[in-house]
């Protein structure tokens, strides 16, 4: 898959082809159903998938103090977009200027005239140009005005509780994680949600009790709710089932929000190394303890709690 930095460096190799216009954050299942989509679409006209993304999110640019926080980290959007079928993925740096540009003139400009594009794959919720004045409707008209073909993808419903159905969403995804639901977010995402991040130096204690952690630097996108997760953990090449501690550290007074992990069967240094970390499934709420023993305890019953819950080899 190529990697296009900047609607610039668009050359004729990209155009003719199958265009995707979107943040998609976290490449959830409603992504997905587009880029397959897309795919099919790109089969029938011999041209290439584009996949054009934005960075930062556009609300980042517009309101920065409420613009949400990052699911999916850049690299990794990457990887799956190509994994999910695209050709090509443009990124392109969210500006004023960007988000200046009229819905007609972006048609025109960027669909036309840059991409020649001969199909257009979007969700229903997709907006573009100056205040997200275009919307599937416009796009709809400006293709049959222009000559290009638009395709609405029908979004994924996913069944939240009995007899209730909600659309994936990126939102969706964070309002899941953000109340402590990695499993739904699992569930809309398709995988386990991941962060990345190195292995950094901690003060030692969860040695000191007998579970040695690999503490992993708060990374620049989404953590979950603070609490105690089963999951697993991957550095150099392998990977592990892991408790997973994100939070204060209230038993020792702790005041920066930590990812710490226990790597079951697991005792070598890290340090300075790269490790994913994967939530699977909430085991408990952050607590403090009275003493060191009863912490120890506790987390005694949460590597077995993980232990259940790993595949067996």
């Amino acid at each position: 898959m190529r990697v296009v930095f900047g609607l610039d460096a668009v050359g004729a190799n990209l155009a003719g082809g199958v265009l995707s216009i979107g943040n998609f954050d976290g490449v959830h299942l409603g992504h997905q159903r587009i880029l397959e989509t897309a795919v099919r679409r790109a089969g029938t006209v011999a041209g290439p998938l584009v996949a054009v993304t934005f960075e930062p999110h556009p609300l980042a640019v517009l309101m920065p103090d409420t613009a949400p926080a990052v699911l999916t980290p850049m690299n990794e959007k990457l990887i799956r977009l190509a994994e999910y079928g695209a050709d090509a993925v443009v990124v392109v740096q969210t500006d004023a200027h960007l988000l200046s540009i009229e819905a007609d003139a972006f048609v025109q400009d960027v669909i036309l005239r840059l991409f020649k594009a001969a199909v257009v794959v979007e969700g229903p919720s997709f907006n573009y140009g100056k205040h997200r004045q275009g919307n599937v409707d416009t796009l709809r008209a400006a293709g049959a005005r222009y000559g290009f073909d638009v395709k609405i993808v029908e979004p994924v419903q996913l069944q939240t509780a009995p007899g209730r159905y909600d659309v994936i969403s990126s939102s969706m995804i964070r309002r899941a994680l953000s109340a402590g639901d990695v499993a739904l977010a699992a569930r809309a995402l398709g995988r386990p949600y991941g962060v990345i991040g190195p292995v950094v130096e901690g003060h030692g204690r969860g040695r000191e009790l007998g579970f040695p952690t690999a503490n992993v630097a708060t990374p620049d996108q989404l953590l979950p709710a603070e609490g105690v997760y089963a999951g697993q953990a991957t550095v150099s090449g392998e990977t592990f089932p892991a408790a997973i501690s994100v939070g204060r550290t209230p038993t020792f007074q702790g005041t920066a929000r930590l990812i710490e992990a226990h790597l079951l069967d697991f005792d070598r240094a890290v340090y300075g190394k790269e490790m994913r970390i994967e939530f699977t499934a909430w085991l408990r709420g952050q607590e403090y303890f009275d003493s060191a023993e009863a912490l120890q305890a506790q987390i005694a019953q949460d590597v077995e709690a993980v232990r259940h819950r790993a595949p067996t080899a």
